[in-house]
């Protein structure tokens, strides 16, 4: 297989898979609150609906209404090009940036979310968008200290360095590299609008926070957001399994069948995750605005220990 069509199988897995990713999770949280729930293909049947109904934008909405959605979109797509999906060792588009240059990529795409529900002129959009930034205070020193962690482990920020070094001695089992990863499953929770820092379940007005960048959105615009918040979640828990877990489950060629396989393992990986994380929202409530910080203050302190301890590589074997 060219390397350029495996580049493109990653692209696709994560397009393709991440609405069923979502429907995965519905799923099994409605069965653990004793509901049939809906189908796991419900996302792809969301996505079509939306699709097909007309946009609806205010008369006052300038040209960011017309361009944020495609850019949020487009975010986590590159960010894909640039960490290990499917393979163990790089793909040409991967040297375009390391994990620094992937974070800001994804928070361009959350800025363009953020000035677009400015933009609708709802009082409702801009609530959300001032506790989203509150949060967002805590949030971007966190993964600063995560990604400084990880660097000083691996002396590199390139995700498929990083990788091959914690999923190896000396840092398999060390405490740095276990806080890593705890202090990163709290950011993707922070991050996604996960409970406990916010129901991404949640229609009420005035409870909510990540929900209301795209409360005035409908129609293609809606679809787009939705889907682009479905890939930026697949792409962070991509990061926590493959970059800084194991890259156990990739693929060491470009050989169809073995593409094939990494696909059907990541996609365990990813669900395997994935309900962990909805198991343990199950156990929890929504916590207060002024309670979100507290969270990621704990997350914070969890990556700061990290640091020190790969610093003087305390725990290394």
């Amino acid at each position: 297989m060219n390397v350029y069509l495996g580049q493109f199988c990653q692209v696709v897995f994560v397009v393709g898979f991440s609405p069923l990713l979502k429907g995965i999770m519905e799923r099994y949280r409605a069965r653990l609150a004793r509901r049939q729930g809906p189908p796991i293909w419900q996302p792809y049947r969301d996505l079509w609906k939306w699709w097909h109904k007309e946009t609806v934008r205010s008369d006052q909405s300038s040209w960011i209404s017309e361009w944020a959605p495609l850019f949020y979109f487009v975010a986590p797509i590159l960010v894909t090009m640039l960490i290990p999906v499917l393979t163990t060792f790089p793909l040409p588009f991967a040297w375009m940036g390391d994990m620094l240059g992937g974070g800001m990529i994804l928070a361009a795409g959350g800025l363009a979310l953020l000035l677009v529900a400015l933009d609708s002129g709802s009082v409702y959009s801009a609530l959300g968008v001032s506790r989203i930034r509150l949060i967002g205070t805590f949030t971007e020193p966190l993964a600063l200290l995560l990604v400084f962690v990880a660097a000083t482990t691996a002396n590199a920020t390139i995700p498929f360095v990083v990788n091959q070094t914690l999923g190896h001695q000396p840092w398999l089992i060390s405490p740095a590299h276990v806080l890593v990863v705890v202090g990163w499953f709290m950011l993707l929770i922070a991050e996604t609008g996960r409970i406990p820092v916010d129901n991404p379940a949640s229609s009420q007005e005035l409870a909510l926070i990540d929900p209301a960048r795209t409360f005035e959105s409908s129609g293609q615009d809606l679809a787009l957001y939705e889907w682009g918040g479905w890939m930026k979640f697949m792409v962070l828990a991509i990061i926590l399994m493959n970059v800084l877990l194991t890259p156990w489950g990739l693929s060491t060629t470009l050989r169809p069948l073995s593409i094939l396989a990494a696909m059907g393992l990541v996609a365990i990986k990813l669900s395997v995750v994935s309900l962990v994380l909805v198991t343990i929202e199950a156990g929890f409530a929504k916590l207060r605005l002024v309670r979100n910080v507290d969270f990621i203050t704990a997350a914070i302190v969890l990556a700061f220990l990290g640091a020190m301890t790969a610093g003087f590589g305390v725990g290394t074997l």
